[in-house]
């Protein structure tokens, strides 16, 4: 049976949303959904798209030919050869849920995807993020599955929140952390570890993010085979690219500070840092919260690392070198850095992640 929801449009419009939702065995099979203004008129297409899909086969011509939204990204996730990605997945659940994925493909224009992104309540940035991973699947559905999903929609509807101010581009970070704010993490993760000697290694992970520039995905994707010691260089694993992810694997160099952490890792296990991303994602943000450091992701020891690189005079090829970028456009913005030297010379808390080799010898 179908259900009508009532919803407030952002132009405080009320519009009535139509669900029909069939099940077989206890499970949903089909999905269709339809917004009108008027719930009179929701409730007449209802009845009269039921009697449709009672008729002999309707249900599974209906299903085949024009699938739900939800029912292709299925598909395109199950066939998928490649890793979907955490961002990528959560947005596509996101989109499942929303009566956007509902609707049957041939009833997504550009109205309909204009006015999902109006709903979604985010920022300008996050809407584009979402319509390009929407994007994704739109580019595929009629080639691969004949399902009529039109490509031409998706192009005007990113173009129309373009001009409504909707969409736009990702905002460059600045955010640097102060070596007191440092001093406060570096000095809080070392007391967790003093008391769990087996808990994510935290101060070694944060310091090898700065001085390696690497991203969070990528220090704890790294194995030791990855590493050439000799040239002072690791292989990074499907290098995060907007054309393509994965197989991009790259070789980035290592400057001393990082490989000096690195050789300071126990040999446990194959990757170099065995923690998952989430974990450490998690205990940095906590920590973060805990010190009452506002507005500091671990993300952003990626941008400092990059800016010290910069600030002890190296060129932008030396520099992309290290960081993995392929093109220099992005490391523009660092170029009006002063030649200040190294604010890192002499970090007490790379001593204590990664002791000198005097240290460890024997007498």
């Amino acid at each position: 049976m179908g259900t009508i929801t009532q919803r407030e449009r952002k132009d405080k419009s009320i519009g009535y949303t139509a669900q029909i939702r069939l099940k077989q065995g206890g499970k949903v099979v089909y999905n269709e959904v339809k917004t009108f203004d008027r719930r009179q008129a929701a409730a007449a297409w209802i009845t009269k798209r039921e009697k449709e899909l009672a008729q002999p086969g309707a249900l599974d011509a209906a299903k085949q030919a024009d699938p739900t939204l939800s029912e292709v990204i299925d598909q395109y996730i199950k066939e998928s050869r490649k890793d979907i990605g955490r961002t990528k997945a959560q947005v596509l659940r996101a989109i499942k849920e929303a009566p956007l994925g509902g609707m049957v493909c041939s009833k997504i224009d550009s109205a309909a995807l204009t006015r999902f992104a109006q709903g979604l309540g985010v920022q300008p940035q996050t809407v584009g993020n979402y319509l390009a991973h929407l994007a994704s699947i739109f580019a595929i559905a009629r080639p691969a599955w004949g399902y009529p999903l039109d490509q031409t929609a998706m192009d005007d509807a990113r173009k129309v929140t373009k001009k409504l101010g909707l969409t736009s581009r990702s905002i460059a970070r600045n955010r640097r952390p102060t070596m007191a704010e440092l001093d406060l993490l570096m000095e809080h993760f070392g007391k967790i570890r003093a008391k769990r000697v087996d808990s994510t290694p935290m101060q070694a992970i944060t310091a090898f993010a700065i001085f390696s520039t690497r991203r969070l995905e990528e220090m704890c994707r790294i194995t030791w085979g990855d590493l050439d010691q000799v040239g002072s260089r690791i292989m990074v694993r499907d290098l995060k690219h907007p054309g393509e992810k994965i197989g991009n694997d790259v070789w980035c160099d290592l400057p001393p500070e990082a490989m000096r952490i690195i050789l300071a890792q126990p040999k446990r296990e194959d990757r170099i840092f065995p923690a998952s991303s989430d974990a450490v994602s998690t205990a940095f943000t906590r920590a973060a919260k805990f010190l009452e450091i506002d507005d500091l992701h671990l993300h952003d020891m990626r941008h400092e690392g990059a800016s010290r690189l910069f600030e002890m005079g190296l060129s932008i090829p030396r520099v992309a070198a290290v960081t993995g970028h392929r093109s220099w456009q992005s490391l523009k913005r660092y170029t009006h850095l002063r030649h200040d030297g190294d604010r890192f010379a002499g970090w007490k808390w790379l001593d204590v992640v990664a002791p000198p080799k005097e240290a460890n010898e024997c007498p």
